[in-house]
């Protein structure tokens, strides 16, 4: 455009004159951006058309465009589709892979919500794959019913119910009968309660005086000087093999619960809890008010039965004991961990495992893992250390009994050992006199929990290594630790022998018990040897195996001659001590032990039938046969015992027999199977076993018509102080001192 000139007229000479502007410049067009990111938007702050943008950029946030997706013109709109297109194949790709894993996953069998009785299938290379990721093989175990239940619980491979299950499947296969193996658990208290405080029917018919509704404000209960008898029993009993309890302390406290204006007794979790495993052991020790019925009748556990005793007084203890549970104190300790025995001893295994579970979160509550602080007081902090060693003791024994996995570990324990010198002794409140040479009555324990620390490391080297006939033949490390162990006891408190034989030795020679030794003293001697030779039987019992390869190894051979040896030597002690003395009457633990040590022998037999140690361990089963029957006296799960015995060695007798080729059965009863192998995981982990026509060929198995395998002690077999398998000693003078009969 011309820039702009304004005339002047004439008349107006003086602004005649022409004004010139300057140039319009063109006014650039502002930068627009179709789509604002929404951070900018939201802000309504300007935005470029970066990814991301400058403002997005500079505030280190995300930037996001939502509306970038529209379509805003016809090639934005077919690019959308396309997106859309590839991006809805997909997703039907996805639906038909989840259709067809749903498919294959119902071809599976459906888990319903109960204990699984075998394990996962496995592949022809399943070594291959383990060894790949980087796992080890895990021991077996076996699901059985131990209980009144038919539910199915696990016991691990160091479990006396597993080692059942393998004798069970090996009978299964010599005598051509299908067999289940929790019909060879005899009938116990567990099978007839649900737990110690179930209400039978006995109860209800008015036989016994049933349970209070109000277990703790009553008058059904024993009277003070009934009381005063079965408390007086603790203090030569399981005080001195549980030391948890201050003797004076205890005496001082009892005696204030009677302080009442009525003469009754207030209630008291530990005092009821006492009393009532002083009469479990004290009724065990009577004999049995069907004693003179036949042997079947004796062998049904009632309502009465001894093991069963005082199971009102624990159920108060539990009623007192749920008012505990959040704010624990060391009484509170003390009740789970004598609850634990009493369980245990009443053959309800699940439930003792559980209580000793308990008992250890309590532990660890109270802070006893740790090393008691030296301004308290010597005599509390000793008792604190009894504590925490007792409950490391039974938690070890309960563990490795069952199979199961422990509770408590070493690397969280700082708290020593406790002393057993005679200041000590004295300060706890015991009447007990020093033995001399700094031996008191509170060595027996220290000793006997160095025996299971010993044990524990030895069990632990053995199953942490995978299940193999190499592994399983190898003891070097476990005799070294116990071999160690046995060199430090006192000889104050070993059983002597006559005619020069060794304590602690399988050459069962006879016992020399002291005759004026106060009673709890020679049952300190003998239980801490029967228990040796109870952890040695386990620890060998691994290399009893029924098939023909393994029997074939010098190695597992000789253990498997050892593991018989240990169990000769607990069983020949036992039948001296029963018959002579009452050391060990109403002790369920030493009835449980030598359950243990007998079933140990018949497997053993069957294993090695034409071994040279073989004709003394089928006598020491009839002196286990009569210890049983002693035991019986008094409780009727020792009777199922008896005749489960009985019966396995009519069986065994027939087969032995046979092997040898002697005639001991009608031939037309006589089916001959050969060509044994051990029954794999699958079905011992299941419970049942069908008739497979395999038998070791050195062995002529037949059909045999005695009666089916059966009774009650299986149940409660394994005890919480019988610990099951570990691998154990040296294997020379395997046989010294053997007579061969």
């Amino acid at each position: 455009m011309p820039p702009s000139s304004v005339s002047v007229s004439p008349e107006t000479p003086q602004l005649q004159q022409t004004l010139v502007l300057p140039p319009l410049t063109r006014q650039r067009k502002r930068s627009q951006v179709a789509r604002a990111c929404d951070w900018c938007r939201v802000h309504r702050i300007k935005c470029d058309s970066d990814n991301p943008c400058s403002n997005c950029k500079n505030r280190g946030g995300q930037c996001i465009n939502s509306s970038a997706l529209k379509a805003a013109t016809l090639p934005h709109a077919y690019r959308e589709i396309e997106r859309l297109q590839q991006r809805v194949g997909e997703l039907e790709q996805q639906v038909k892979e989840l259709e067809h894993d749903k498919e294959r996953d119902a071809e599976k069998p459906v888990h319903r919500l109960q204990t699984p009785i075998s394990p996962p299938p496995r592949s022809g290379t399943g070594e291959q794959d383990l060894a790949r990721s980087g796992l080890k093989r895990a021991w077996e175990g076996i699901h059985i019913s131990t209980a009144r239940s038919p539910q199915k619980t696990w016991y691990g491979s160091s479990s006396l119910f597993y080692f059942i299950g393998r004798i069970d499947a090996f009978l299964t296969v010599a005598l051509q009968q299908s067999h289940l193996a929790d019909r060879m658990l005899p009938e116990s208290a567990s099978y007839l309660l649900d737990g110690p405080t179930t209400v039978t029917t006995e109860d209800q018919a008015g036989q016994l005086t049933p349970p209070p509704a109000d277990p703790i404000n009553t008058s059904e209960y024993l009277t003070s000087t009934q009381e005063e008898y079965f408390l007086s029993l603790f203090w030569q009993s399981y005080y001195t093999s549980y030391p948890i309890l201050d003797e004076l302390e205890f005496k001082t406290y009892y005696r204030s619960l009677w302080a009442t204006p009525n003469g009754k007794r207030k209630p008291s979790a530990l005092a009821d809890i006492v009393i009532a495993v002083c009469m479990q052991y004290g009724m065990a020790q009577l004999p049995s008010v069907e004693r003179g019925l036949n042997v079947t009748a004796r062998a049904n556990v009632s309502s009465t039965d001894a093991t069963i005793a005082g199971r009102w007084y624990y159920r108060r203890c539990q009623t007192l004991l749920s008012a505990e549970l959040e704010s624990p104190t060391i009484s509170t300790l003390q009740c789970h961990i004598l609850c634990s025995i009493y369980l245990c001893c009443a053959s309800f295994q699940n439930m003792a495992d559980s209580a000793c579970g308990l008992a250890v979160r309590t532990a660890y509550m109270l802070g006893l893992h740790l090393e008691p602080p030296q301004p308290m007081p010597r005599r509390e902090r000793e008792t604190r250390k009894r504590l925490w060693w007792t409950l490391y003791v039974l938690e070890t024994k309960m563990s490795m009994k069952l199979g199961r996995p422990f509770l408590l570990h070493d690397s969280s324990t700082t708290c020593s050992l406790p002393a057993d010198d005679p200041e000590i002794a004295m300060l706890v409140g015991s009447s007990f006199a020093p033995l001399g040479d700094n031996v008191t009555w509170l060595t027996w324990n220290l000793h006997n929990t160095k025996l299971l620390l010993a044990a524990r490391t030895a069990y632990t080297t053995f199953y942490d290594e995978a299940p193999d006939t190499v592994n399983a033949c190898n003891s070097q490390p476990i005799t070294e630790r116990l071999e160690h162990w046995l060199k430090d006891v006192p000889e104050a408190i070993k059983t002597q022998r006559q005619n020069c034989g060794v304590p602690f030795s399988t050459d069962r020679s006879a016992l020399q018990i002291e005759q004026f030794a106060p009673l709890w003293l020679q049952r300190q001697r003998l239980l801490l040897e029967l228990m040796y030779h109870n952890l040695c039987v386990n620890l060998y019992r691994p290399s009893i195996w029924f098939g023909s390869a393994t029997a074939q190894n010098p190695l597992a051979a000789g253990m498997a001659m050892k593991c018989a040896a240990h169990a000769m030597a607990l069983t020949h002690m036992m039948h001296q001590v029963l018959s002579s003395t009452s050391i060990l009457a109403g002790w369920l633990e030493a009835f449980q032990w030598q359950w243990n040590a007998a079933m140990t022998l018949v497997g053993f037999v069957l294993a090695y039938p034409h071994d040279d140690s073989t004709g003394a361990a089928r006598s020491a089963i009839d002196l286990s046969v009569a210890v049983l029957e002693n035991f019986g006296n008094s409780f009727a799960v020792a009777v199922g015992a008896a005749n489960i015995m009985g019966e396995l060695c009519a069986k065994v007798d027939v087969l032995i027999a046979n092997s040898l080729g002697k005639e001991c059965v009608r031939p037309d009863k006589m089916q001959l199977v050969t060509g044994y192998q051990e029954v794999d995981e699958g079905s011992l982990i299941d419970g049942n076993f069908p008739a497979l026509p395999y038998m070791d060929e050195s062995l002529g198995f037949f059909d045999v018509t005695a009666p089916e395998l059966r009774g009650g002690v299986l149940a409660q077999s394994i005890d919480i102080f019988a610990t099951d398998m570990y691998n154990n000693f040296e294997l020379s003078g395997i046989n010294d001192g053997y007579p061969n009969y």
